[in-house]
């Protein structure tokens, strides 16, 4: 019987310590997790960080891309303005006044094509809603729909429509 007491003291002493050494086991693996969460944590503010600076970086180079986006268009209309003062100053003579302005406007115009910048064919050509606005429709023995007078031109800047050509289509 004595023999039992020993061996029952024996196995609550190895619980004891078991339980001791379970106990420190969660402490150390809680304090890894707690040091884990803590880098963890540390990363996540450092990247909000670097997103909200980033962020403002694009925010600052969209500005400043805006602010100069037409720098080389005004730099080619250069030119065009240079011409126009001469024209003005050589107001005297009409014809060279003339032949100034019409300089200036092929200039200008020039200068617009090698932007993109394309007439809409108006006056003759079958109306096109997506490309011409009517203004007068009037009977005429041309077909329906027929593009009689423009009125105003209109312009695509490559495939896009800037202006529509106002025009008098033939109808009933």
């Amino acid at each position: 019987m004595e023999h039992k007491k020993e061996d029952k003291k024996d196995t609550e002493a190895n619980v004891e310590k078991h339980k001791e050494s379970r106990g420190v086991y969660l402490k150390k693996e809680l304090e890894q997790k707690n040091k884990t969460i803590e880098e963890l944590t540390d990363t996540l503010k450092r990247l909000q960080a670097e997103f909200e600076n980033y962020k403002k970086r694009v925010e600052k180079e969209k500005i400043e891309f805006v602010k100069y986006a037409h720098a080389d268009i005004i730099a080619s209309m250069l030119p065009v303005l240079d011409s126009f003062e001469i024209a003005l100053k050589n107001t005297n003579d009409k014809d060279k006044f003339i032949e100034g302005m019409k300089i200036v406007y092929a200039q200008f115009y020039s200068m617009l094509e090698a932007e993109g910048l394309k007439p809409i064919k108006a006056t003759g050509e079958k109306f096109d809603p997506y490309r011409h606005e009517v203004l007068i429709k009037e009977e005429s023995e041309k077909p329906e729909g027929t593009i009689l007078e423009e009125f105003q031109k209109g312009y695509m800047l490559n495939d896009k429509v800037l202006r529509f050509s106002k025009v008098k289509i033939s109808g009933k």
